[in-house]
Order: C-alpha cells, then structure tokens, then sequence
C-alpha cells in the first residue's frame, strides 16, 4: 500500500495534515489537484503549471481512452512524458463522465457500454480494463471505476448503484493485486463510496469497502446537481464513515467555501475544473471574493486582480489590463486568469495545511470566509449599478 502518515490533526475539527507517498513524490494534505482532463491543464504549460508547484494532478481515463489511446499513450512514454509533468499523477475511472453521458451508455453487473462523445464509436468499460488503462498511462494512482447516479436518483437504482460499486471495486483491486504482483507497477488504487443521500448505504458501502486493503478512498456522487446545504450535510455525514487512516478524498467539489467545510470534516484530497473553467468565462478568485473581469467597473482599475496574491498574473497585470486582453479576445488572457485562478486554489489549501500544523484552522477558515464576502458584496452592487 501507498504510505500515508497523518502528522497533524485540528483540535476544534476533524481536519488533519498528512503525507502521502507515491512513486513520483510525496502529496502533502489537504491538497487541489488541477485537472488535466485530456492530458493537460487546460490554459498552461507544464513548465508554468510547474512554477505553481501542485502537490499532485488529475487526468481523466474517460478521455485518455477516447483520444490519443492507450496503446498511443505507452508509446509516448506514458502519461507523465506525454503531460510533460514529473510529479504524482491521479486518474478517475471514468465513472462520472459515462455517468454524464445519459442516453449514449447502457450499465450493467459487468460494467458500461458507451457510445463516444467524439464520433459515436461504441466503447466498453469494465472493473478489470478501467484498472488496465490506468496502470498502462503508469499513474501514481488509478481509482476503480464506479456506478455514479444523479442526486434525485429513486431508491432502488441508489442500492442497486451501491452495491455495483463495490463489487467493482473489489474487481478492480484483484486486477491491481495481480498487475503488481507481476512487477511494473507501484502505484494505488483507491475506492469510491456512493450511496446517494442515504446514510446507511453510505454506511455499508464505506464498511464493505473497508474490509480491503486499498490505498484510499473517495466520496463520489456528490456535487452533482444537490443543494448546496445538501452537499455540505453530506460531505460532514459521509466523510467520517472512511477509514480514518487511509487518505479521504472528495470527488468533483471545488468552490473555496466547500473545500474549507471538507477539510473541516476530515478530507485530504479534492479536484475540480472550476479554476481552469472559471478562467475561460473571465471569472476570478480572490481573497476578496469572485472577479468578473469582463464587468466595466475594471476597465480604467489599476489595481492587481488580488492584492494578497503573489501569482506572477497579480505581480505584473492590473484588473483594466486584463479586463482588455479578456474583451479583445487575446488568447493571452486565458492563460493569465488560469495561472491567477490555480494559484489562489492551491494557495488556499497551503493555507489549509499550515493553520492545521499551527492549530488554527478554524480561526484560519473565519477569517478567509469573512474576507472573501467583503468585496464579493461590493462587487455585486456595482455589477447591479453597471
């Protein structure tokens, strides 16, 4: 198994500090992973995603299978040669991007059967290959391929659901045990909890789940669809039903406030393309609260996107420069918000894993939420007036 050790814990909350070895580093917890989905950050470079130095990043299996291929992946060295990143690498399964696909797969005991969002090719997922691709790209860690469900999902598909899950995932670590057995890999495999929003399947999953030695293990099917409120009540329920010494990672979930209440309930690992996404659309986080940067109150604003922020983006443009460089259309304008944005989230969860070591997360927590409403509250009376 991938070491992991827990080398702080919050006094007034669950949130704790932890190391997680891999065979390309070590991850240190909490912890963003930017998204790579089809083999790179969207909007940056290796070498500046290197400069931003994340613990650990994300690739999709879903995409990588589709295009460029397995076989194409190996014969450009594998997906670390081919993002042209050298640090711990993770890939879903794919679960949750079949599960987005509706009418285009058809689930079943043994696995899904998808039609391509590219040209209609008919594709097969199963608990063994999802494992086989991913070890194939050589990730530091392969998570196994789950049954993910809409939020509103009737009670019977839930159960139904749950218990697919973990006979996959049971599947999928015999495949892992006999592909390390035989030499090549050294990476982990981590395990999905589902169970919509009912506890005792959340419960059961989490307790059948336990019973095997994975490496972690992930809280999925949230974030998709749910109240806010909701989230949050399930994030703090079903968090804590994991096993406390194995690394807790939550799927999918990413504005600022729910990665500070996740932390807060024990979670060390979180990915989502809001950074990257947000970037695209001229949307910014900061200290203060969300930027939109296309708004004409930035126009003639001299002042950095975040004035707290060390970004090489807040250290050489001000807010009117890249409101104009977004309104021209300059390509250039992706990549400065992308840099900003990644900054901002990881510097959030250095933050996170400082105030823990020093047993001040909750104060640390107030203070960034109370900060963050500040000019977010201005903002949106000037949006109203403009």
């Amino acid at each position: 198994m991938l070491p992991f050790a827990i080398t702080s814990r919050d006094h007034e909350t669950a949130a704790r500090a932890g190391e997680l070895t891999t065979p390309h580093g070590i991850v240190r917890t909490p912890a963003f992973m930017p998204v790579g989905t089809a083999g790179t950050v969207k909007g940056i470079a290796a070498w500046e995603l290197a400069r931003l130095a994340p613990e650990i990043v994300l690739a999709n299996t879903y995409h990588l299978v589709l295009r460029p291929g397995v076989e194409r992946i190996e014969r450009l060295g594998g997906l670390h040669r081919l993002m042209g990143w050298p640090g711990p690498i993770l890939t879903d399964s794919g679960g949750y991007q079949v599960h987005s696909l509706a009418a285009r797969r058809r689930v079943d005991d043994d696995g899904v059967t998808f039609q391509s969002h590219i040209d209609g090719s008919a594709h097969r997922l199963d608990p063994e290959n999802a494992v086989d691709a991913q070890i194939h790209f050589g990730v530091d860690i392969a998570m196994v391929l789950d049954e993910c469900l809409p939020f509103d999902a009737d009670a019977p598909t839930v159960e139904r659901a749950e218990r697919r899950t973990v006979a996959w995932a049971v599947r999928g670590l015999r495949r892992a045990t006999d592909r390390r057995r035989q030499g090549g890999w050294g990476g982990g495999l981590f395990a999905i909890q589902q169970g919509g929003a009912d506890p005792s399947l959340r419960g059961r999953c989490s307790q059948a789940l336990a019973e095997h030695p994975f490496d972690g293990f992930a809280v999925g099917g949230l974030a998709v669809g749910e109240p806010s409120q909701q989230l949050h009540d399930s994030v703090a329920a079903f968090a804590p039903l994991l096993p406390a010494e194995r690394p807790r990672y939550l799927m999918g979930v990413g504005y600022p406030e729910d990665l500070l209440r996740a932390v807060a309930s024990g979670v060390d690992l979180f990915d989502c393309v809001l950074p990257t996404r947000s970037a695209r659309t001229g949307k910014l986080y900061t200290s203060r609260g969300e930027l939109n940067i296309k708004n004409t109150r930035h126009a003639d604003d001299d002042r950095p996107p975040d004035p707290d922020c060390a970004c090489p983006t807040c250290a050489h443009y001000s807010r009117g420069a890249l409101r104009h460089l977004y309104v021209a259309r300059e390509a250039t304008s992706v990549v400065l918000l992308t840099v900003h944005n990644l900054s901002f989230f990881l510097n959030l969860m250095r933050g996170a894993r400082e105030a823990i070591i020093a047993g001040r997360y909750s104060r640390f927590r107030t203070r960034v939420e109370l900060d963050r409403m500040s000019e977010a509250e201005e903002g949106a009376s000037a949006d109203l007036e403009g």
